[in-house]
Protein backbone atom coordinates (compact mmCIF):
# COMPACT_ATOMS: atom_id res chain seq x y z
CA UNK A 1 0.00 0.00 0.00
CA UNK A 2 0.95 3.60 -0.76
CA UNK A 3 0.51 7.03 0.35
CA UNK A 4 -1.07 9.09 -2.59
CA UNK A 5 1.13 12.37 -2.71
CA UNK A 6 -0.80 14.71 -4.67
CA UNK A 7 2.74 16.03 -6.50
CA UNK A 8 3.00 12.39 -7.87
CA UNK A 9 -0.32 10.89 -8.53
CA UNK A 10 -3.88 12.42 -9.40
CA UNK A 11 -6.38 12.63 -6.30
CA UNK A 12 -9.06 10.09 -5.69
CA UNK A 13 -12.37 11.19 -8.04
CA UNK A 14 -14.76 11.76 -5.58
CA UNK A 15 -18.35 9.75 -6.36
CA UNK A 16 -20.85 10.22 -3.66
CA UNK A 17 -23.49 7.39 -4.94
CA UNK A 18 -21.77 4.02 -3.80
CA UNK A 19 -21.63 5.19 -0.17
CA UNK A 20 -25.85 5.04 -0.57
CA UNK A 21 -25.52 1.22 -0.79
CA UNK A 22 -26.46 1.57 3.10
CA UNK A 23 -30.02 2.35 1.91
CA UNK A 24 -30.15 -1.50 0.69
CA UNK A 25 -30.86 -1.68 4.91
CA UNK A 26 -34.01 -0.37 4.32
CA UNK A 27 -36.03 -2.86 2.38
CA UNK A 28 -34.27 -5.62 3.86
CA UNK A 29 -35.76 -4.51 7.45
CA UNK A 30 -39.27 -3.99 5.98
CA UNK A 31 -39.18 -7.33 3.96
CA UNK A 32 -38.70 -9.37 7.72
CA UNK A 33 -40.92 -7.28 9.40
CA UNK A 34 -43.32 -8.01 6.55
CA UNK A 35 -42.68 -11.73 5.97
CA UNK A 36 -40.37 -13.07 9.03
CA UNK A 37 -39.21 -16.45 8.64
CA UNK A 38 -35.75 -16.35 7.05
CA UNK A 39 -35.80 -13.33 5.24
CA UNK A 40 -35.13 -12.30 8.87
CA UNK A 41 -31.30 -13.43 8.37
CA UNK A 42 -31.02 -11.40 5.22
CA UNK A 43 -30.17 -8.57 7.58
CA UNK A 44 -27.42 -9.78 9.13
CA UNK A 45 -26.09 -11.95 6.64
CA UNK A 46 -25.76 -9.04 4.09
CA UNK A 47 -23.87 -6.81 6.61
CA UNK A 48 -21.72 -9.38 8.61
CA UNK A 49 -21.39 -12.33 5.28
CA UNK A 50 -21.95 -10.53 2.39
CA UNK A 51 -20.19 -7.49 2.57
CA UNK A 52 -16.89 -8.88 4.01
CA UNK A 53 -16.92 -11.57 0.59
CA UNK A 54 -17.70 -8.58 -1.63
CA UNK A 55 -14.05 -6.96 0.30
CA UNK A 56 -12.09 -10.47 -0.77
CA UNK A 57 -13.77 -9.89 -4.45
CA UNK A 58 -13.19 -6.66 -4.66
CA UNK A 59 -10.25 -5.91 -2.27
CA UNK A 60 -9.08 -2.96 -0.64
CA UNK A 61 -8.90 0.89 -1.76
CA UNK A 62 -6.36 2.79 -1.46
CA UNK A 63 -6.47 6.06 -3.25
CA UNK A 64 -7.20 9.15 -1.48
CA UNK A 65 -9.21 12.23 -2.45
CA UNK A 66 -8.31 15.52 -2.02
CA UNK A 67 -8.27 16.27 1.63
CA UNK A 68 -8.92 20.16 1.35
CA UNK A 69 -12.05 19.50 -0.62
CA UNK A 70 -14.68 22.05 0.01
CA UNK A 71 -17.95 21.13 1.72
CA UNK A 72 -19.44 22.66 -1.32
CA UNK A 73 -18.15 19.72 -3.26
CA UNK A 74 -19.55 17.25 -0.61
CA UNK A 75 -23.20 17.81 -0.54
CA UNK A 76 -24.62 14.25 -1.71
CA UNK A 77 -22.28 13.39 0.71
CA UNK A 78 -23.42 15.44 3.92
CA UNK A 79 -26.82 14.67 2.52
CA UNK A 80 -27.16 10.87 3.39
CA UNK A 81 -25.76 11.09 6.95
CA UNK A 82 -28.74 14.30 7.11
CA UNK A 83 -31.55 11.61 6.22
CA UNK A 84 -31.12 8.46 7.97
CA UNK A 85 -32.57 10.13 11.13
CA UNK A 86 -35.77 10.10 9.42
CA UNK A 87 -35.39 6.75 7.95
CA UNK A 88 -34.46 4.81 11.36
CA UNK A 89 -37.24 6.78 13.16
CA UNK A 90 -39.61 4.88 10.57
CA UNK A 91 -37.47 1.93 10.74
CA UNK A 92 -37.59 1.82 14.71
CA UNK A 93 -41.16 2.98 15.33
CA UNK A 94 -43.25 1.63 12.44
CA UNK A 95 -41.72 -1.81 13.27
CA UNK A 96 -42.67 -2.00 17.04
CA UNK A 97 -46.37 -0.59 15.91
CA UNK A 98 -46.40 -3.22 13.39
CA UNK A 99 -45.38 -6.37 15.67
CA UNK A 100 -47.22 -4.78 18.31
CA UNK A 101 -50.93 -4.40 16.27
CA UNK A 102 -50.51 -7.63 14.08
CA UNK A 103 -48.81 -10.01 16.11
CA UNK A 104 -48.69 -12.59 13.20
CA UNK A 105 -44.40 -13.46 14.13
CA UNK A 106 -44.02 -15.93 16.84
CA UNK A 107 -41.84 -14.90 20.00
CA UNK A 108 -38.53 -15.54 18.56
CA UNK A 109 -38.99 -14.37 14.82
CA UNK A 110 -40.36 -11.06 16.97
CA UNK A 111 -36.63 -10.97 18.45
CA UNK A 112 -35.18 -11.93 15.08
CA UNK A 113 -36.97 -8.64 13.47
CA UNK A 114 -35.97 -6.39 16.59
CA UNK A 115 -32.08 -8.20 16.37
CA UNK A 116 -32.19 -7.18 12.73
CA UNK A 117 -33.26 -3.46 13.61
CA UNK A 118 -30.11 -3.16 16.20
CA UNK A 119 -27.72 -4.15 13.43
CA UNK A 120 -29.25 -1.99 10.91
CA UNK A 121 -29.20 1.00 14.18
CA UNK A 122 -25.69 -0.42 14.98
CA UNK A 123 -24.23 -0.85 11.91
CA UNK A 124 -25.32 2.41 9.33
CA UNK A 125 -27.28 4.85 12.49
CA UNK A 126 -24.18 4.65 15.09
CA UNK A 127 -21.95 4.86 12.29
CA UNK A 128 -23.38 7.76 11.07
CA UNK A 129 -24.28 9.87 14.66
CA UNK A 130 -20.25 9.40 14.97
CA UNK A 131 -19.79 11.47 11.52
CA UNK A 132 -22.20 13.94 12.70
CA UNK A 133 -21.72 14.72 16.04
CA UNK A 134 -17.71 15.21 14.77
CA UNK A 135 -18.64 18.39 12.83
CA UNK A 136 -19.63 22.04 14.51
CA UNK A 137 -22.93 22.60 12.48
CA UNK A 138 -25.69 22.47 15.09
CA UNK A 139 -27.93 20.78 13.28
CA UNK A 140 -25.88 17.82 12.18
CA UNK A 141 -24.61 17.34 16.11
CA UNK A 142 -28.41 17.68 17.06
CA UNK A 143 -29.13 14.92 14.29
CA UNK A 144 -26.07 12.82 15.96
CA UNK A 145 -27.83 12.86 19.54
CA UNK A 146 -31.32 12.38 18.09
CA UNK A 147 -29.75 9.09 16.44
CA UNK A 148 -27.69 8.04 19.57
CA UNK A 149 -31.26 8.40 21.64
CA UNK A 150 -32.76 5.86 19.58
CA UNK A 151 -30.18 3.48 20.89
CA UNK A 152 -30.65 4.90 24.19
CA UNK A 153 -26.60 5.60 24.19
CA UNK A 154 -26.45 9.44 24.05
CA UNK A 155 -23.57 10.16 26.65
CA UNK A 156 -21.47 8.49 23.87
CA UNK A 157 -21.07 12.13 22.35
CA UNK A 158 -19.50 13.33 25.30
CA UNK A 159 -17.79 10.29 26.00
CA UNK A 160 -16.15 9.97 22.33
CA UNK A 161 -15.57 13.64 21.72
CA UNK A 162 -14.22 14.92 25.54
CA UNK A 163 -12.40 11.57 26.42
CA UNK A 164 -11.78 9.25 23.45
CA UNK A 165 -10.28 11.39 21.14
CA UNK A 166 -7.81 13.27 23.42
CA UNK A 167 -7.14 10.14 25.95
CA UNK A 168 -7.03 7.44 23.43
CA UNK A 169 -4.27 4.81 24.04
CA UNK A 170 -4.17 5.67 27.60
CA UNK A 171 -5.78 4.60 30.99
CA UNK A 172 -8.06 7.48 31.05
CA UNK A 173 -9.90 6.26 27.77
CA UNK A 174 -12.75 3.83 28.97
CA UNK A 175 -12.83 1.99 25.34
CA UNK A 176 -9.17 1.63 24.28
CA UNK A 177 -9.29 -2.20 24.56
CA UNK A 178 -6.39 -3.25 26.76
CA UNK A 179 -3.68 -5.68 26.01
CA UNK A 180 -5.19 -9.65 26.62
CA UNK A 181 -8.43 -7.93 28.08
CA UNK A 182 -11.03 -10.08 26.40
CA UNK A 183 -14.03 -8.57 24.57
CA UNK A 184 -16.78 -9.10 27.23
CA UNK A 185 -14.60 -8.32 29.66
CA UNK A 186 -14.11 -4.68 27.83
CA UNK A 187 -17.74 -4.48 26.91
CA UNK A 188 -18.78 -4.78 30.83
CA UNK A 189 -16.15 -2.09 31.38
CA UNK A 190 -17.51 0.04 29.59
CA UNK A 191 -20.95 -0.25 30.11
CA UNK A 192 -20.47 0.04 33.76
CA UNK A 193 -18.04 3.21 33.44
CA UNK A 194 -19.08 5.18 30.26
CA UNK A 195 -21.38 7.04 31.62
CA UNK A 196 -19.54 8.12 34.78
CA UNK A 197 -16.68 9.16 32.48
CA UNK A 198 -18.73 11.20 30.35
CA UNK A 199 -20.99 13.01 33.31
CA UNK A 200 -17.26 13.53 35.01
CA UNK A 201 -15.58 15.56 31.30
CA UNK A 202 -19.05 17.55 31.15
CA UNK A 203 -18.67 18.33 34.77
CA UNK A 204 -15.18 19.54 34.32
CA UNK A 205 -15.98 21.22 31.02
CA UNK A 206 -18.47 23.46 33.46
CA UNK A 207 -16.01 24.16 35.96
CA UNK A 208 -14.39 26.25 33.67
CA UNK A 209 -17.15 28.07 33.00
CA UNK A 210 -17.96 28.97 36.44
CA UNK A 211 -21.31 26.50 36.06
CA UNK A 212 -22.31 23.13 38.19
CA UNK A 213 -22.62 20.36 36.79
CA UNK A 214 -26.60 20.54 37.18
CA UNK A 215 -26.65 23.51 35.19
CA UNK A 216 -29.27 23.20 31.82
CA UNK A 217 -26.49 23.70 29.59
CA UNK A 218 -24.87 20.17 30.49
CA UNK A 219 -25.94 18.18 27.68
CA UNK A 220 -26.42 15.07 29.82
CA UNK A 221 -29.87 16.62 30.56
CA UNK A 222 -30.37 16.92 27.04
CA UNK A 223 -29.42 12.98 26.31
CA UNK A 224 -31.66 11.50 28.81
CA UNK A 225 -34.60 13.40 27.89
CA UNK A 226 -34.46 12.55 24.32
CA UNK A 227 -34.08 8.68 25.45
CA UNK A 228 -37.18 9.28 27.77
CA UNK A 229 -39.50 10.51 25.21
CA UNK A 230 -38.28 7.89 22.65
CA UNK A 231 -39.16 4.93 25.53
CA UNK A 232 -42.32 7.01 26.00
CA UNK A 233 -43.01 6.85 22.27
CA UNK A 234 -42.51 3.02 22.65
CA UNK A 235 -44.84 2.68 25.43
CA UNK A 236 -47.31 4.98 23.43
CA UNK A 237 -47.42 2.58 20.52
CA UNK A 238 -47.35 -0.95 22.17
CA UNK A 239 -47.06 -0.61 26.03
CA UNK A 240 -43.68 -2.39 28.10
CA UNK A 241 -43.32 -5.25 25.32
CA UNK A 242 -42.81 -2.29 22.82
CA UNK A 243 -40.29 -0.56 25.52
CA UNK A 244 -38.68 -3.94 25.88
CA UNK A 245 -38.55 -4.47 22.61
CA UNK A 246 -37.23 -1.21 21.94
CA UNK A 247 -34.43 -1.88 24.79
CA UNK A 248 -33.24 -5.15 22.90
CA UNK A 249 -32.60 -3.45 19.33
CA UNK A 250 -30.84 -0.33 21.15
CA UNK A 251 -28.42 -2.87 22.93
CA UNK A 252 -28.13 -5.06 19.85
CA UNK A 253 -26.36 -1.87 18.32
CA UNK A 254 -24.60 -0.76 21.65
CA UNK A 255 -22.95 -4.09 21.37
CA UNK A 256 -22.15 -3.78 17.88
CA UNK A 257 -20.36 -0.46 18.53
CA UNK A 258 -18.53 -1.50 21.36
CA UNK A 259 -17.30 -4.57 19.35
CA UNK A 260 -15.89 -1.42 16.91
CA UNK A 261 -14.62 0.39 19.71
CA UNK A 262 -12.26 -2.50 20.75
CA UNK A 263 -11.08 -3.54 17.35
CA UNK A 264 -9.98 -0.13 16.58
CA UNK A 265 -7.74 0.29 19.15
CA UNK A 266 -6.63 -3.22 20.77
CA UNK A 267 -3.26 -3.15 22.54
CA UNK A 268 -2.82 0.09 21.49
CA UNK A 269 -0.65 2.00 23.91
CA UNK A 270 0.67 5.91 23.56
CA UNK A 271 4.14 6.21 25.39
CA UNK A 272 4.07 7.84 28.54
CA UNK A 273 6.75 10.88 29.06
CA UNK A 274 5.83 11.09 32.70
CA UNK A 275 3.78 13.75 35.21
CA UNK A 276 0.80 12.03 33.50
CA UNK A 277 1.76 13.05 30.46
CA UNK A 278 1.72 11.10 26.65
CA UNK A 279 2.92 11.45 23.87
CA UNK A 280 0.63 13.26 20.87
CA UNK A 281 -1.61 10.96 18.60
CA UNK A 282 -0.27 9.34 15.82
CA UNK A 283 -1.00 7.08 13.20
CA UNK A 284 -0.16 3.90 14.62
CA UNK A 285 -2.59 4.09 17.45
CA UNK A 286 -5.17 2.82 15.68
CA UNK A 287 -5.88 -0.70 13.62
CA UNK A 288 -6.82 0.32 10.28
CA UNK A 289 -8.43 -1.37 7.28
CA UNK A 290 -8.30 0.33 3.88
CA UNK A 291 -11.03 -2.32 2.11
CA UNK A 292 -13.40 -1.12 -0.25
CA UNK A 293 -16.86 -2.02 0.75
CA UNK A 294 -17.07 -2.26 4.11
CA UNK A 295 -15.29 1.01 3.81
CA UNK A 296 -18.47 2.32 1.89
CA UNK A 297 -21.05 0.57 4.11
CA UNK A 298 -19.12 2.38 7.59
CA UNK A 299 -18.51 5.49 5.51
CA UNK A 300 -14.97 5.13 5.73
CA UNK A 301 -14.75 4.44 9.73
CA UNK A 302 -12.06 1.81 8.74
CA UNK A 303 -9.47 4.63 7.90
CA UNK A 304 -9.30 5.30 11.60
CA UNK A 305 -5.74 6.63 11.92
CA UNK A 306 -6.85 9.49 10.12
CA UNK A 307 -10.21 10.11 11.49
CA UNK A 308 -7.88 10.69 14.67
CA UNK A 309 -5.41 12.74 13.49
CA UNK A 310 -8.50 14.81 11.87
CA UNK A 311 -11.32 14.48 13.56
CA UNK A 312 -13.21 17.07 11.73
CA UNK A 313 -12.52 15.74 8.53
CA UNK A 314 -15.99 14.11 6.68
CA UNK A 315 -15.71 10.94 5.71
CA UNK A 316 -14.80 10.63 2.06
CA UNK A 317 -12.02 12.66 2.54
CA UNK A 318 -10.06 10.49 5.25
CA UNK A 319 -6.97 9.49 4.34
CA UNK A 320 -4.90 5.71 4.13
CA UNK A 321 -1.27 5.48 5.29
CA UNK A 322 1.19 3.67 4.19
CA UNK A 323 1.65 -0.03 5.83
CA UNK A 324 4.63 1.22 7.77
CA UNK A 325 2.67 4.13 9.26
CA UNK A 326 -0.28 2.00 10.86
CA UNK A 327 -0.98 -1.46 11.78
CA UNK A 328 -3.52 -2.68 9.00
CA UNK A 329 -6.01 -5.21 10.16
CA UNK A 330 -6.09 -8.78 7.70
CA UNK A 331 -9.96 -7.90 6.36
CA UNK A 332 -12.51 -5.51 6.82
CA UNK A 333 -14.40 -4.58 10.62
CA UNK A 334 -17.04 -6.94 10.40
CA UNK A 335 -14.93 -10.35 10.71
CA UNK A 336 -12.67 -8.42 13.15
CA UNK A 337 -15.44 -7.99 14.98
CA UNK A 338 -16.74 -11.73 15.07
CA UNK A 339 -13.39 -12.89 15.74
CA UNK A 340 -13.50 -10.78 18.92
CA UNK A 341 -16.57 -12.47 19.87
CA UNK A 342 -13.97 -15.33 20.88
CA UNK A 343 -11.13 -14.02 22.91
CA UNK A 344 -8.86 -17.32 22.60
CA UNK A 345 -8.97 -17.50 19.30
CA UNK A 346 -8.56 -12.91 19.03
CA UNK A 347 -5.86 -13.35 21.18
CA UNK A 348 -4.09 -16.19 19.45
CA UNK A 349 -4.34 -13.78 16.45
CA UNK A 350 -3.98 -9.90 17.37
CA UNK A 351 -1.09 -10.65 20.43
CA UNK A 352 1.35 -11.55 18.45
CA UNK A 353 0.39 -8.50 16.32
CA UNK A 354 0.81 -6.13 19.16
CA UNK A 355 4.05 -7.39 19.84
CA UNK A 356 5.20 -7.00 16.58
CA UNK A 357 3.63 -3.26 17.06
CA UNK A 358 5.89 -2.64 19.80
CA UNK A 359 9.08 -3.68 18.49
CA UNK A 360 8.43 -1.64 15.10
CA UNK A 361 7.65 1.60 17.20
CA UNK A 362 8.89 1.81 20.35
CA UNK A 363 12.08 -1.03 20.57
CA UNK A 364 13.40 1.10 23.17
CA UNK A 365 10.51 -0.12 25.70
CA UNK A 366 12.05 -3.10 27.13
CA UNK A 367 9.52 -3.80 30.01
CA UNK A 368 5.60 -2.84 29.04
CA UNK A 369 5.31 -3.95 32.61
CA UNK A 370 5.19 -0.06 33.04
CA UNK A 371 2.27 -0.20 30.85
CA UNK A 372 0.07 -2.40 33.22
CA UNK A 373 -2.59 -0.23 33.65
CA UNK A 374 -3.96 -0.88 29.87
CA UNK A 375 -3.23 -4.56 30.40
CA UNK A 376 -4.46 -7.47 31.42
CA UNK A 377 -2.71 -10.72 32.87
CA UNK A 378 -2.76 -13.45 30.05
CA UNK A 379 -4.48 -16.00 30.32
CA UNK A 380 -3.05 -19.30 30.09
CA UNK A 381 -1.47 -20.47 26.56
CA UNK A 382 -1.78 -17.06 25.57
CA UNK A 383 0.57 -14.37 24.99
Amino acid sequence: MTDIVPSELSYAQLRAWPYWLTLTFVPLVVLAVINGGWTILSIPFYGWVLMPLLDVVLGRNVRNPDPDTPDAQLFWFRLLTWIWFPIQFALVFGTLYYLTHHGQHSTLETFGIMFGIGVTTGTVGIVYAHELFHKANAIERNLGDLLMALVLYGHFRTEHLLVHHPYVGTPRDTVTARYNEGFHRAFFRTLTTGFASAWRAERAMLARRQRSPWHPSNPVWKYLFLQLAFLGLAFSIGGWIAVGLFAFQAFIAVWQLELTNYVEHYGLTRKHLGDGKYEPVRPHHSWDSAHRVSGLLLINLQRHADHHLHPMRRYPLLQVFDEDRVPMLPTGYPPMTAMAMIPPLWRRVFNPKVRAWRQQFYPEIEDWSSYKTLSHPAPTGAG
